[in-house]
């Protein structure tokens, strides 16, 4: 299929819907990519001097979330505190694993590309560094694991 605009789509307008009461202002997401890991075999009495090589299991990077830090606001933190109730086997665990949707925009705040991260959670929380001499914005990390990654053109 062709490309339907004239120029490459810019990235920096987005949005990442999380669920309710959670400040969505993210300033980077990073780590939407995927790939197929490679199953290799070769029989030893193969006349070929090469392995043949076949599709293995899906693999799928973690999500990083960045965003501004503000005074009071410690969400990042409580939403990585939750981990503790994910004890496998306890109803408890899929309460907090949840489908995280991340947008990119066009000039009129629609979305034209959505990715899905299915059954998503926290797995690691990162405040920002301190540097006496820095001009710069306080920013945290938030690193998401998933065990999925869809992505389908919008329609809004």
């Amino acid at each position: 299929m062709a490309a339907k605009g004239d120029y490459p789509i810019p990235k920096f307008h987005f949005q990442v819907e999380w669920g309710t009461d959670f400040r969505m202002g993210f300033t980077e997401v990073s780590g939407l990519d995927f790939e197929t890991e490679v199953i290799e075999y070769r029989e030893g009495n193969s006349k070929k001097y090469n392995k043949s090589k076949q599709a293995g299991l899906r693999k799928f990077s973690n999500v990083t979330l960045k965003r501004g830090t503000f005074e009071g606001d410690f969400d990042f933190y409580n939403e990585w505190s939750k981990t503790y109730y994910f004890q496998e086997g306890n109803k408890t665990g899929s309460k907090y694993r949840r489908t995280v949707t991340i947008k990119l925009l066009n000039e009129n705040h629609e979305a034209i590309i959505t990715w899905k991260l299915l059954n998503a959670w926290p797995s690691k929380v990162q405040s920002t560094d301190l540097k006496a001499d820095a001009n710069e914005v306080a920013i945290e990390t938030m690193e998401l694991v998933h065990e999925g990654l869809e992505i389908m053109e919008a329609n809004n």
